[in-house]
């Protein structure tokens, strides 16, 4: 029997890869975004579904699973991809922005969750793979409002896999690694709207600097849609699934190593200082 999944943030980057390597195994795919586009994807057949879905209003997301159910039948797979990204400093982020960025990137997550938990429930089996960060990992300067929302997912889902276990219900995170045109292509302007203050040009240029030089190959679409397709398959027992050389990377640092080697290393790779003035 054909599987299902829904997907949220399917407009461009990680959201329509992973729709279309789901679909190009034979799922059945229900690829939302906020504001569809035509001609998104390049393929156009029974096993395709493109809804409007915003994961900030509860409305639209009962509609799309309602709509995506009496499609296909059954939604086997929830995946949360929908994101916003934003690279700052916090003493100069506002409160609105910092909501605007929870309110998507976790409260979303959190509502996506409760609508399709009580379908999977029912029906006895199901997986929820929430997408997050290698920050979520190893949190980076210039990007702490950003890391809080995805550190959050990161709790949220392991304690949310115990609650479902019992159900036959897995919840998974996938760690996609640092890629400059996915992650923050939502943060053009942000100097602008001063974000990044003059007080920080020094930092900020010496660390954008270390970004232009990364340590590792950047993480790509196609390994972040191959690695939510592993998470949703999987049928062991795997929580956390790094995608991308940075995250698996952060990961081996930060669990098989010591806190002081973990963080000398950090500080190496990402964390330039201030000259003195």
């Amino acid at each position: 029997m054909t599987k299902t999944v829904l997907i949220t943030g399917t407009s461009s980057g990680y959201g329509k890869a992973i729709a279309e390597f789901f679909h190009d195994r034979g799922w059945s795919v229900i690829a939302t975004m906020r504001r569809p586009v035509p001609g998104v994807f390049a393929t156009s057949t029974n096993r395709l579904k493109v809804l409007p879905l915003d994961v900030t209003d509860a409305g639209s997301i009962d509609k799309a699973i309602a709509e995506g159910t009496a499609a296909f039948g059954a939604i086997d797979v929830l995946v949360n991809n929908a994101g916003i990204g934003l690279a700052s400093v916090v003493e100069a982020t506002p409160d609105r922005i910092a909501r605007e960025i929870f309110e998507t990137n976790t409260f979303g997550v959190f509502s996506t969750c409760r609508a399709i938990i009580p379908q999977m429930r029912q029906q006895g089996h199901g997986a929820i793979i929430n997408l997050t960060s290698s920050t979520g990992i190893g949190p980076m300067p210039l990007a702490a409002i950003y890391t809080a929302s995805k550190c959050a997912i990161e709790g949220f889902t392991e304690s949310l896999s115990y609650e479902l276990d019992v159900f036959n219900i897995k919840a998974r995170l996938v760690e996609p690694g640092y890629a400059p045109t996915t992650n923050f292509s939502a943060n053009t302007g942000t100097r602008l709207q001063g974000l990044i203050p003059a007080d920080y040009d020094s930092f900020a240029q010496s660390y954008f600097q270390k970004l232009a030089n990364y340590p590792t190959p950047y993480c790509t679409e196609a390994e972040v849609a191959e690695t939510t397709f592993l998470a949703a398959t999987d049928q062991g027992h795997k929580i956390r699934y790094p995608a991308g050389p940075d995250s698996k990377l952060l990961a081996e640092l930060r669990w098989t190593t010591s806190e002081d080697h973990y963080l000398a290393k950090m500080r190496d790779m990402f964390a330039p200082r201030l000259t003195s003035k």
